[in-house]
């Protein structure tokens, strides 16, 4: 089975929130990054609750 991309590059979710798309992912205003997988949490950064971007499909 094929699955289609459904969440474009540039797709903000906040920490706390379920990942929509597995890839690469950016902190905002920030050049820390993490490949996180589609249904985990998005995690905090530095402690803190940030924005993360989706910068890359994996």
């Amino acid at each position: 089975m094929i699955k289609l991309r459904q969440h474009p590059i540039g797709t903000r979710v906040n920490t706390g929130q379920i990942c929509p798309e597995s890839g690469v992912w950016q902190v905002a205003n920030a050049f820390e990054t993490a490949p996180i997988a589609e249904g985990n949490r998005i995690p905090p950064y530095k402690g803190q609750a940030v924005t993360w971007i989706l910068i890359q499909y994996a």
